[in-house]
């Protein structure tokens, strides 16, 4: 029987997963930072934040499943529409307009649009890298959980510059038919790889085009509106033996 790990943190995504855990009468349990309980199963399924994941997944044995930090750089233009690098935070520093700067595959920093590349945090390293994006403006973004090749739940998660909560995580059908249809149709393109288990999310800009936001772990995205139930299949196949 596999076992759903989670952090201590108490959040509703993780208790939706708790939850969705119960009813298929997998086993729960919490690490406590990096303290592991004792645990019962040899199939063990992580979510928890990336500052703990690698280090716990490490004394389990295990491996997690990751999005490459050059990723977003390698998809054509016509799946991002807008001008995309991966550099450093040296380099960033010397920017000196407008540029959307985050962190490739965690949260060390805020990703956000920094009016210049002097904005940054001192404490960052400047050999660290950092993906550089020309700034857009997105109207609504998507959440999509990929399993296989395929998108299994999708939710929005912002809308109109706020949060898509707000609202209830509501979307029209055409709006979930399209971003299910890009994410579904860069999944399938030649030359895109995708690991099997993952997390990418959609957006339309202001002027109508959908395009891919950015791709990220599963083990450690936000579910938002999506079937807790469909992402524990997600998370399963995010977290493999070593």
């Amino acid at each position: 029987m596999p076992t759903l790990l989670l952090s201590s943190r108490i959040t509703e995504d993780n208790q939706a997963l708790w939850r969705a855990t119960v009813q298929r009468e997998w086993n729960v349990e919490r690490a406590k930072g990096l303290r592991i309980p004792d645990l019962i199963d040899d199939d063990i399924v992580l979510y928890i934040e990336s500052l703990y994941a690698h280090s716990i997944a490490d004394t389990l044995n295990l491996q997690l499943v990751s999005i490459p930090e050059d990723w977003l750089t390698t998809l054509p233009y016509d799946f991002v529409r807008r001008r995309i690098d991966l550099s450093n935070i040296g380099a960033a520093r010397r920017l000196a307009e407008p540029t959307f700067i985050k962190p490739p595959n965690d949260k060390s920093f805020s990703a956000k649009v920094y009016a210049s590349g002097e904005s940054l945090p001192d404490f960052l390293d400047d050999a660290a890298p950092a993906i550089l994006s020309e700034p857009v403006t997105w109207t609504v973004e998507f959440r999509c959980f990929v399993l296989d090749g395929h998108v299994c739940t999708i939710s929005p998660y912002w809308r109109d510059q706020r949060p898509a909560s707000d609202d209830n995580f509501t979307a029209t059908d055409e709006e979930r038919m399209a971003a299910t249809s890009l994410a579904e149709t860069v999944l399938a393109a030649p030359g895109v790889a995708c690991p099997p288990a993952c997390v990418i999310d959609v957006g339309q800009l202001s002027d109508g085009a959908w395009a891919v936001v950015e791709a990220n772990a599963a083990w450690g995205s936000g579910i938002y509106g999506c079937d807790p139930n469909a992402v524990l299949d997600v998370l399963r196949r995010a977290t493999t033996q070593s």
